[in-house]
């Protein structure tokens, strides 16, 4: 057999829209893998809904990428709405795939991540993983407390890059990873604002249901008039109006458009109304990282921001809002598919062990 020249790495991070995937390789034994190859592919059309139809039309595209590798040494998968478990890394399993294509934790498309991981490990006998899923569950006891005896607040965040970022936001600050205090915000089509200790998310919004506003998002609403509308017959079930809240408010809501690109593009040319709404965002983001701030007792190394959106000009305001509370690092953009591959090379030599799921 010849000897093997690199170790490979699939990544696959299935969106509502696209599969972003990417071969990350290096010398056998390498300390650090770097990307060779990445490719979006446009989510072909299916049935709303139908996660098994939506599997079938991606399979084909993402096994003709990893043809070109000629070889796999682990596949690294974006967790979707699984159990709720502790941060790590996590084999893919039949159960997980069960639990993920039945949507038993919710419906998400990066609920297709593990499926897709595992028929590629199949043909490629090697190991497939997730890191850090959406339901990455290690919340103070006190922060499940909502209020209300029959509903809990649950954990769900953007935790694979909130953790990511965390390892290093704190090496800037000169802190441990693991006696870091930070508060971390990812800022993208869900907010996420956490109070992570020693890389820990001890608190957190659910981006779908409560926190700031976001580009689709309503964030936390008044729950009185909130009842009012359920009830106003405006609506033909539940899920219309699920859909309504976690698709179509925020900045769609009030100025008809997700984009905060588009959004910035409106405030250039003079419109005041998008320059509000935009403005009325950052105030409550601000807000919400005080709360974090407080859920860390106000003993903090810093506040990082990263996420699509994390630049100029709105994470200047969201840092003269907070610069006070501690220094604001910002980290442009998202660090999922190298934080997977990093996770994957960690696995691979031996310096993370998987958990259990």
């Amino acid at each position: 057999m010849p000897k093997r020249t690199e170790t490979t790495i699939l990544v696959v991070n299935p969106g509502s829209t696209s599969t972003k995937l990417a071969l990350y390789t290096g010398p056998p034994g390498a300390a650090e893998v770097h990307e060779s190859r990445a490719a979006t592919l446009p989510a072909p059309p299916t049935r709303p809904g139908d996660l098994r139809a939506e599997l079938r039309a991606r399979e084909a595209g993402v096994i003709e990428f990893a043809r070109a590798a000629g070889s796999i040494d682990c596949v690294a998968a974006r967790g979707g709405l699984v159990k709720p478990v502790p941060a790590g890394s996590y084999p893919v399993t039949r159960g997980m795939v069960d639990d993920l294509l039945l949507c038993r934790y919710g419906r998400h498309a990066s609920n297709l991540g593990a499926p897709l991981a595992s028929i590629v490990a199949e043909r490629y006998a090697c190991p497939a993983i997730i890191t850090d899923p959406v339901g990455v569950d290690e919340l103070d006891d006190v922060a499940r407390y909502s209020g209300l005896r029959e509903i809990e607040r649950k954990s769900f965040s953007h935790a694979l890059n909130l953790r990511a970022v965390a390892r290093r936001a704190a090496d800037a600050a000169g802190t441990p990873f693991d006696r870091s205090r930070l508060v971390g915000v990812h800022l993208g089509g869900g907010i996420s604002v956490a109070s992570m200790v020693g890389g820990k998310i001890v608190d957190v919004n659910d981006s779908n249901e409560g926190g700031p506003f976001t580009p689709q998002r309503t964030g936390s609403l008044p729950v009185l008039q909130l009842v009012d509308l359920c009830f106003c017959g405006a609506y033909a079930d539940a899920e219309a109006l699920k859909t309504l809240l976690t698709t179509k408010g925020g900045l769609a809501s009030y100025i008809g458009t997700s984009s905060v690109k588009e959004a910035l593009g409106r405030i250039e040319a003079g419109d005041l109304d998008a320059e509000r709404v935009m403005r009325a965002m950052v105030y409550q983001i601000a807000k919400e990282i005080g709360a974090a701030a407080a859920a860390l007792d106000g003993r903090l190394d810093a506040v990082f921001l990263t996420g699509g959106f994390a630049r100029p000009p709105v994470a200047g305001w969201i840092e003269e809002r907070v610069d006070w509370i501690a220094p604001v690092m910002v980290f442009p953009g998202e660090g999922e598919m190298q934080a997977l591959a990093e996770a994957a090379l960690r696995f691979l030599r031996g310096e993370e062990r998987l958990r259990e799921y």
